[in-house]
């Protein structure tokens, strides 16, 4: 039931058969106790993965995707090593790096110099080959003279980039990372990023767990979606983001519908009320002082002011967004946009290094794009859009203006339906 390194085909590098975890679940810790002495079951099992089978290739870059609790974590501890399977096998060959709770392992009191001997000796790095990643490990984490403090007095930014600048030291055979390129700064985001796209290039094998549907299709040429324990779906990145997405936003209208029906009135009792408009949240505000990378600003054309709590109304066939952005340093940034139904429906997402373009620079430094849609494509109805601003690759997210303005659009003609389709009648 252990994990172990075996002879497994060329191309193969990770193989997992009916892998399971079960957690047992005791009233009290007496019980536990008692059922230990006597050898009698009193807990309840609560099965966090059952019946996991898949396989990765040399090379391959696996997308985890779930709802929270649906075993992610779980499963990627259990390849880690850091727990034990109560059933099935796991089958690997090479050096397996996680980068899971980073800076979990670190001793408090230790210095951050103490601490890469201590955590390498954890992840197999002999002293001697520590001496000599040293002086690299130190220039990624970017930690000057605080090496030298005790890790207690780290911030978790500090910890986490040491933690990272050590477990990528040596390149894996595969690579497990849970969230990573969730934390940090910009900076310490982007660095990241290229680090795991030069073990990619390079053949390392690489399993991603993120709750960021851009990252894992951008990143990852397949996907296992795990849902209750089980795979629901594994195969090619797209079909499986698909099939989570519609499985999302079926969840999401349940929640809905059964908030609404808690809100609806009791006899005798009136209504909630709706927030009134001042209470919606604000729109975003550029860290203009900050010196980070950000959106400015998001205008579009021909955009109607909103009455009372309904939204603008736009007062042309056409949808001209132009969006301002300041980026890092001399490095051109690229453009995302995002237009969804209301009800948070997708209907298209683009991004200028999808495209094939580029944001042009203004004379204050600043970048600049405007966006056309000729005669939009959609029918009457109420719409929401996002804008987002990236890094020269188009993989790290620098800022997000996620659903931040309302629009109203209506179509000549009055058709049902969402989208008017390119077609012709013969």
């Amino acid at each position: 039931m252990n994990a172990k390194h075996v002879e497994l085909p060329d191309d193969l590098v990770l193989r997992v058969r009916n892998l399971g975890k079960e957690y047992k679940l005791y009233p009290s810790p007496r019980a536990r106790f008692k059922a230990l002495l006597t050898g009698v079951a009193t807990h309840q099992s609560h099965w966090a993965l059952r019946d996991v089978s898949f396989e990765l290739r040399r090379g391959q870059c696996i997308g985890v995707i779930g709802d929270n609790g649906a075993g992610k974590s779980s499963l990627l501890k259990l390849l880690a090593g850091t727990l034990q399977p109560s059933c099935g096998q796991i089958e690997r060959v090479g050096r397996v790096t996680a980068i899971l709770e980073l800076g979990a392992g670190f001793h408090p009191d230790f210095s951050g110099r103490d601490n890469l001997y201590f955590g390498g000796s954890l992840i197999g790095i002999s002293p001697e080959c520590m001496r000599e990643l040293e002086p690299e490990i130190a220039a990624f984490a970017e930690l000057g003279e605080a090496l030298e403090r005790p890790v207690k007095t780290y911030s978790s930014g500090m910890a986490v980039r040491l933690a990272f600048a050590l477990v990528t030291a040596v390149q894996p055979d595969v690579l497990i990372i849970d969230e990573a390129l969730a934390v940090g700064d910009q900076h310490f985001q982007k660095k990241c990023i290229e680090r795991i796209m030069a073990f990619r290039n390079s053949g390392c094998t690489i399993l991603f767990c993120s709750h960021s549907p851009y990252h894992i299709r951008h990143l990852c040429d397949a996907a296992l979606w795990l849902r209750g324990g089980h795979v629901a779906q594994f195969g090619a990145t797209e079909p499986v983001l698909a099939a989570y997405d519609a499985h999302t936003r079926e969840r999401q209208e349940r929640e809905q519908r059964a908030l609404c029906g808690e809100m609806l009135p009791v006899e005798g009792e009136s209504a909630v009320p709706a927030p009134a408009a001042d209470e919606v949240p604000p729109a975003p505000v550029a860290a203009v002082d900050s010196g980070t990378a950000c959106i400015l600003s998001v205008d579009v054309k021909d955009l109607a002011e909103p009455v009372g709590d309904q939204p603008g109304l736009l007062q042309s066939q056409d949808l001209v967004v132009t969006i301002t952005a300041r980026g890092r340093g001399n490095e051109r940034p690229h453009i995302g946009f995002m237009i969804e139904q209301s009800k948070g429906v997708g209907i298209t997402s683009l991004a200028t290094h999808e495209d094939g373009a580029a944001p042009r620079q203004l004379p204050d430094g600043s970048w600049q794009t405007v966006l056309t849609f000729p005669e939009l494509p959609l029918h009457s109805g109420d719409y929401v859009i996002s804008a987002f601003l990236f890094d020269e690759t188009g993989l790290a997210v620098y800022d997000e203006w996620f659903q931040f303005l309302h629009l109203r659009f209506i179509f000549p003609k009055p058709l049902p339906g969402l989208v008017r389709l390119p077609h012709h009648w013969s």
